[in-house]
């Protein structure tokens, strides 16, 4: 470990603003340090150390049949269609840029359903230095890229303004932890994680994430053996 963390230091520590290496003593920064340590290992081992998720043993599936709530909140956006993608009737925004990304996702082809993750109960542990918090995403959208309408992608969507240090730590664990190890479960589908950063690239950075899980999933199936 001491020489991962000496390489570390000497390759990919980059000090700004007058910042300098002996901060890492900070016990909060040192553990930020170590978090994206262990992250690339785990990167590094992915394939032979496969990780898995814990489910909740009470509750290990939510669902929108369940939503029902009342808001306050002005910012939303019907549902309507057309056509319909949502049967939840209001997306509840906490931005312009989640009412665009509803635009853009209704209108696009092949996008089977989407829905806010609002009281629905998905959270996701992460850790932020030495603290330990719970994540949220945006949206769940399910794309019918290539594999036919039993095997839909479950795409979490992140639409993200102001992107402070800790967005950096929630996207590292849906990439490295949270994405592969529901995937690995092999029970709840295909899922992938994608973070929208330009509110009016939202559409073209959509339909590039799609495009590519199409081309990975081409790359799979030309890679297998013939029958």
């Amino acid at each position: 470990m001491k020489r991962i963390a000496k390489e570390w230091l000497d390759t990919c520590l980059v000090c700004k603003g007058g910042t300098y290496p002996a901060l890492l003593m900070y016990q909060e920064l040192a553990d930020m340090a170590c978090n994206r340590i262990t992250a690339g290992i785990t990167r590094a081992l992915e394939g032979t150390r496969p990780i898995k998720a814990l489910l909740d043993p009470y509750n290990p599936t939510g669902s929108t049949l369940h939503v029902r709530f009342t808001t306050s909140k002005a910012l939303r956006w019907d549902t309507q269609g057309p056509p319909p993608k949502n049967h939840i009737n209001w997306v509840i925004c906490d931005s312009d840029w989640e009412a665009e990304f509803c635009r853009v996702a209704e209108a696009h082809p092949q996008v089977v359903t989407y829905t806010k993750n609002h009281n629905l109960g998905l959270e996701v542990p992460y850790r932020y230095g030495s603290e330990t918090r719970k994540y949220l995403p945006d949206f769940i959208v399910l794309v019918d890229d290539g594999h036919g309408p039993d095997d839909l992608l479950n795409l979490v969507v992140e639409i993200k303004g102001y992107r402070r240090e800790d967005a950096k730590e929630k996207k590292t664990t849906m990439e490295t932890y949270w994405v592969p190890g529901v995937n690995n479960l092999k029970t709840y589908g295909r899922w992938a994680f994608a973070e929208f950063t330009e509110v009016y690239q939202i559409e073209a950075d959509f339909e590039a994430k799609v495009r590519a899980e199409f081309d990975n999933m081409l790359v799979r199936h030309a890679s297998l053996p013939a029958p």
